[in-house]
């Protein structure tokens, strides 16, 4: 799930469906209750641990710690090999974000329904939306965005892990902000090894440091509402939910189609076979996927 959640296109909700564990996934985030800390107060008693326990047996949190350790450790690794590859080749990049997102959106338009005015509505809205988002951001890459965005943008992130055909990394991606998390994430890594060997200051990890931690609580947040909401928006309007999510795909493309052409300048032949395999690559990863989980139902 860290692995295809680390990359725009690819879905962890549809690596949870392969491996049989989304229904337990989803039933783990919903059960989530932030009040059960309330029994860390009582913890010295044996009636208090029996009770803290309990709870977080009851919120599969032994489940939850296990997937999350192993999706954090795929999204440092995975995270680190986009982020060379998006600063080194930022066109061929395009090319190969481009490939899997238009290949996933094709994959779910099985899921797609216009067949009423409110679901068309979605569509629109979702294609919109997004087609004038990837128009207005652009990549801050070694810039620094305010924290509370990175807050903002974490917390969406992190909860559409869950989604079906979506990944996290899609949204970072859609608001400009893939190349930021990808580097601030390498640079915090590299910091704390950096610490151990002594090569870097505490103040050097400082900065990456902080983006992660407000990320890390802004993720959090996101389990605990935004995870909420889309279930309860799949559980109730779920054609409407998942025509939008499609459109807001489709739409997207329009970031990744204007990073190829920004790296197009005196571009040779060689660059342009280079942008087609690189889509290829995508959009038959996505594809490949799609053939070998045909028997799932969303």
């Amino acid at each position: 799930m860290g692995a295809a959640d680390s990359v725009p296109g690819v879905s962890g909700g549809t690596i949870a469906f392969i491996t049989g564990i989304y229904e337990r996934l989803i039933a783990a985030v919903a059960a989530l209750d932030p009040r059960a800390a309330r029994h860390l107060l009582r913890i010295h008693s044996t009636k208090g641990r029996q009770s803290l326990k309990g709870h977080l047996l009851a919120m599969d949190i032994p489940f939850l710690v296990v997937l999350g350790t192993g999706v954090l450790t795929s999204i440092v690794a995975v995270s680190r090999l986009m982020h060379t590859a998006i600063t080194t080749a930022p066109g061929l990049t395009g090319a190969f974000f481009f490939g899997l997102i238009g290949a996933s959106a094709v994959v779910l338009r099985e899921l797609l329904a216009l067949d009423s005015p409110g679901r068309v509505a979605a569509g629109v809205v979702g294609f919109g939306t997004a087609f004038l988002v990837a128009g207005a951001t652009r990549d801050t890459g070694g810039g620094d965005p305010i924290l509370p965005i990175v807050f903002g943008a974490a917390a969406i992130a992190v909860s559409a892990m869950i989604l079906p055909g979506v990944s996290g990394a899609f949204f970072l991606y859609l608001f400009g902000l893939y190349e930021h998390f990808t580097g601030e994430l390498k640079a915090f890594v590299d910091g704390l090894i950096g610490l151990v060997t002594g090569t870097w200051t505490v103040e050097e990890v400082l900065a990456p440091a902080t983006t992660v931690a407000v990320a890390g609580v802004g993720g959090l947040v996101g389990l605990l509402a935004f995870a909420r909401l889309i279930r309860w928006a799949l559980d109730n309007y779920r054609a409407a939910t998942l025509t939008f999510l499609i459109a807001l795909m489709v739409g997207s493309l329009r970031k990744p189609a204007g990073d190829v052409l920004g790296a197009s300048a005196n571009a040779g032949p060689m660059w342009l076979a280079g942008v087609l395999v690189a889509g290829t690559i995508g959009a038959g990863a996505v594809l490949a996927l799609d053939h070998s989980t045909q028997s799932l139902t969303y």
